[in-house]
Parts: C-alpha cells; structure tokens; sequence
C-alpha cells in the first residue's frame, strides 16, 4: 500500500483532497449538541381517564395496557405508572431497534387492543422524543394576567412552535386554562327527575353545528345550518335537558344549575421568585440537530412578537451550553494538534517530512466527522 502510494502521486493526492472534502462536508451536517443522548429506545403511552383515582386506573387501564405490549418484537421492559386520572406506560426496547419502526408496531397493537379498554379511554403515542429532548423552555412577559397568556400560548404560540422542523412536542406550563364550569343543584335535578348521564349527555349534544343541506327559490340556492357552538355562558344555560312536546316546554340547563366562566383546578405552577410565569417548554425530535431546532424556535417566536403585544424570556437555551462544549473541545484540539506539528518538527529537524507527518492529524479529523455522520453519531463532548 506503501507502495502504491509512493508511486501514484497524483492518486493519492486525489484520494486525501476528497476525503477531506467529504470530512468538510459531514462536519457540517453532524448535529452538534453538548452531551450525548444516553436515554433509552423507549415509546410512551398515555391515557386519560378524568375523575378516577390512581387505583382505579392502575386496575382498569394500565395493568391492561402493560399486559398486552409486552409481547411487542424487541421488548425489553414495560413499566407502568398511575396517577389520578391519567396512565402511561413505558415501552423500552432493544438499542439496536428502530424508533419509528417501534411506535409503528406499538400503535397497530393500541388498534387491537382499544376494546379492552373502558368505554370513552382512549390509549395514545407520546412525543418521539427522548429524555434529552428538552432543549428550549420559556416564558411570556407582558401586562396581562395568566389567564390570557395562557389563552395567547395555547391558541397561537404552541401551534405555531410545533409547526418549526425537529419539534417533537410543545408543552405549556403555568397560567389558567378557561373552561366552563356546571354547579349542578341535586335537589332541582331531582325534582326533575333528571339523571347526571341525562345531563351530561345533552351538554355533549349540544356544542356543534349542524348541516340541513339547501333551499332552491327563485332560483337561488340558500345553504341551511344550525349553529350550536358555545360562545358564552349564556349559550350553555339555554341548553335543553328535557324537551315537552305536548306543552311546548323543556328543562334548561340553567333551571338546574349554576354556569360560571374559570380555571382548571391546577396540579402545577410555573413561577420565579418574582410571580406566577406563563411558558411553554420545547422538545425536539430523536436523531435532531439541537442547534438548528432551537434557531428555527427562535426565528418563530421573533416573528410572532408583533402579534403576541408580549416579550418572550428564555430560562432555558441548551445552545448556549452547546456553545461553550465545543469551544472549550475545539480550543484543545486546535492546542493538541499544534503541540503534535511542533513535537515532529522538533524530532525530525525537517520542514518538509513534518509538513507531511502533521497534514495526517486534521485529515484524521476530518474523517472521523464523515464516519460519524454515516453512523448517526452526535458531535458532543464525548464524541468529539
């Protein structure tokens, strides 16, 4: 081999420059993030089950969704956990499986399995990302009170986020989540003869538009529509429980109830050592480049603060820690490979034959960035 490239000058020349333009090239395609993702091949499954008591669920709903996905291919562990109206269950796989591959299977076995489930739970996919995925985590500053951040952060900023490329998932924290609240009177519910599945069901009924098709006069066609969406609280207090055809009267909801505009009862806050806060924190998606994620983030919140009449506060910003690994790894290369070129230049009292021995350290480099990007390895403190 020797040899060979002794006596082919110009082949080996050639060899070097591609390679070190293909290194040049994968540098600058390997995601660089400041440690690596150790987390394991896990897909999560959740399942909401409002008003039920971790016991109940743990029973009825996790105990099943455990059962059923351990005989996924390349299962490892299953791990479930309980808490008061919710399950989820972690599916972790063999490392050397796929993750997509894995969600595709663990979503075609939920398919199967939705009957053994009780009635209205419905058991989903959790975010494909990982442990380390949460990169970028911030907060709403403005005059308004949480109520309307929140109502801001939900309607414009979540959606707009998850819409940047290599987010995996947008969750919001902090602030109060409007709702509609029913304060039912048992005694007049009673009186009516009115039962809370009755009441329940009519309300569901009653939030939705509905189509009647087309009227043709005069040769004009008019389109028919029954609008029920609920806009006020008005709107839910005229809703009808029981109608009386033969008297022309029915039950309304107000009749039996109290109908007020709140909160959600919150199980968490978000808050400085200030004041309650508003944010949302960002999740990126596996096998991403974090620093690319967290820019397009960036770039999306800055275009929405016209919008938003807000100013956005990062607590959060993994590129800034991203920033400062590779400085401090590329400040001891760049030491490490001119201590090497003076030691050899030192020994061999020769410009020209340490020229050539030196030029092998960053064509080396470059190298191992171009089989790093063919292998999926992150350039991160460990790596590099």
């Amino acid at each position: 081999m020797l040899a060979f490239a002794i006596r082919n000058l110009f082949v080996t020349l050639a060899v070097a420059l591609g390679l070190a333009l293909a290194g040049l090239w994968a540098w600058r395609q390997v995601p660089v993030d400041a440690i690596p993702d150790l987390s394991d091949n896990q897909v999560i499954v959740w399942a909401e089950w409002p008003g039920q008591s971790p016991e109940d669920i743990d029973r009825q709903v996790t105990t099943r969704l455990a059962r059923e996905l351990q005989g996924l291919p390349g299962v490892q562990t299953v791990r479930g956990l309980s808490l008061y109206g919710g399950s989820y269950v972690y599916v972790i796989f063999e490392d050397s499986r796929d993750l997509y591959d894995n969600r595709t299977r663990t979503l075609e076995r939920l398919a199967q399995i939705q009957t053994l489930l009780p009635p209205g739970v419905t058991a989903k996919l959790g975010p494909d990302a990982t442990a380390m995925g949460q990169v970028y985590a911030f907060t709403l500053q403005g005059p308004r009170d949480t109520e309307s951040k929140r109502y801001v952060l939900d309607q414009i900023v979540v959606p707009a986020l998850r819409a940047v490329p290599g987010v995996a998932e947008v969750a919001p924290a902090g602030g109060v989540v409007r709702e509609y609240q029913i304060d039912i009177d048992p005694t007049r519910l009673e009186e009516q003869g009115i039962t809370l599945d009755q009441l329940m069901a009519a309300v569901r009924a009653a939030g939705r538009d509905v189509g009647g098709m087309s009227v043709e006069q005069s040769g004009i066609e008019t389109m028919i529509r029954g609008v029920g969406f609920i806009r006020s609280v008005r709107d839910v207090e005229n809703i009808i429980i029981r109608g009386d055809r033969m008297k022309g009267a029915g039950v309304r909801l107000g009749q039996i109830a109290q109908v007020q505009l709140g909160g959600q009862i919150r199980q968490g806050l978000l808050a400085d050592a200030a004041q309650e806060q508003v944010g949302a924190i960002v999740a990126l998606r596996v096998n991403e480049d974090p620093k690319r994620v967290i820019a397009g983030v960036k770039q999306r919140l800055a275009d929405l603060a016209p919008a938003l009449a807000a100013e956005k506060l990062a607590f959060y910003d993994r590129s800034q820690l991203i920033a400062e690994t590779n400085a401090t790894v590329s400040a001891n290369l760049v030491e490490a490979v001119a201590t090497a070129m003076f030691v050899v230049v030192v020994f061999l009292l020769h410009l020209r034959a340490s020229l050539a021995t030196s030029v092998s350290l960053p064509l080396g480099m470059l190298i191992a960035f171009l089989v790093m990007h063919l292998f999926g390895v992150s350039a991160n403190l460990m790596s590099l």
